[in-house]
């Protein structure tokens, strides 16, 4: 099974594949993984350069429709080269790319063959404006809920970077996401949203080709403030062929046996799927 892996903002292929390595390490040897960076330097995400001295990179600056649209192309111009995959499997500003590259698709080529088979987003959300230019009615709800979790993603960052850099701080017992003042969701239930009010998004009048067809996996925390956004773009894909997972912290890849263990199981599950 080959696997392209895609980072998040303000790091790098490297960094990516270290986030990864507890769950790669229970899959197969016949898998193969290559990651890649990002074509923009950047400033490091949060708390990244004190565990990672390495350069860090972005798929785009600012998400507008431009530099989205450009960074689809980054990633065509690769995949006609080294493509195709089985896979593509990507983390927070990765997933934006990728599932507004595949939006794009159904909409403008959904004729055309995909450069993978099926997509693995953890911590993954849709950038609003590539919403705005397709066509989606985006309430002011779901405006403020995207403005008010990003805010709370930056501040809960902004607090993870300060124990990063004061270890002494860090209290035993206590995780580095268990902090949950200020989400817009209960992250003790997370109950299944109306398909018609899904944190502002009504997918009971969602164009109808605006689907992801692939088979998908959705892994997010319960305590990540994005966690709206995850849950948005699981609604874009098939439910029936879209596998979701919680894995109960923020907005990370923990690295607990039991979690990589889970993570593992449902790449391979996705893996029969694709080709049976």
């Amino acid at each position: 099974m080959r696997v392209l892996g895609l980072h998040g903002a303000g790091t790098s292929a490297y960094i990516f594949k270290s986030q990864t390595v507890a769950f790669r390490s229970k899959l197969p040897p016949s898998w193969s993984f290559d990651f890649i960076d990002a074509p923009f330097p950047a400033a490091s995400a949060p708390g990244v350069n004190v565990l990672f001295d390495s350069a860090h990179y972005s798929w785009f600056a600012r998400p507008t429709v431009n530099a989205i649209r450009g960074a689809h192309q980054h990633l065509l111009d690769y995949l006609s080269e080294n493509g195709p995959y089985d896979l593509v499997i990507c983390f927070s500003q990765g997933c934006a790319l990728i599932a507004s590259f595949l939006l794009y698709h159904a909409r403008e080529a959904p004729d055309e063959p995909l450069p993978f088979k099926a997509a693995v987003f953890i911590c993954g959300g849709l950038p609003l404006p590539v919403l705005d230019d397709l066509g989606v009615d985006v309430s002011a709800r779901a405006r403020e809920i995207n403005e008010q979790t990003v805010t709370l993603l930056k501040s809960r960052a902004g607090a993870l970077t300060e124990l990063a850099q004061n270890p002494d701080r860090i209290e035993k017992g206590v995780g580095l996401w268990d902090n949950t003042d200020g989400l817009v969701h209960d992250p003790d239930t997370l109950p299944d949203p109306r398909t018609e009010d899904v944190f502002g998004l009504d997918y009971t009048r969602m164009p109808g080709d605006l689907r992801i067809k692939i088979p998908t996996v959705h892994i997010y925390g319960a305590k990540d403030p994005r966690w709206p956004a995850s849950i948005q773009l699981a609604y874009f894909c098939e439910e029936t062929r879209r596998k979701m997972y919680d894995h109960q912290g923020g907005h990370d890849i923990p690295r607990s046996t039991g979690v990589s263990l889970k993570i593992a199981g449902l790449m391979e599950e996705l893996g029969r799927m694709i080709t049976s």
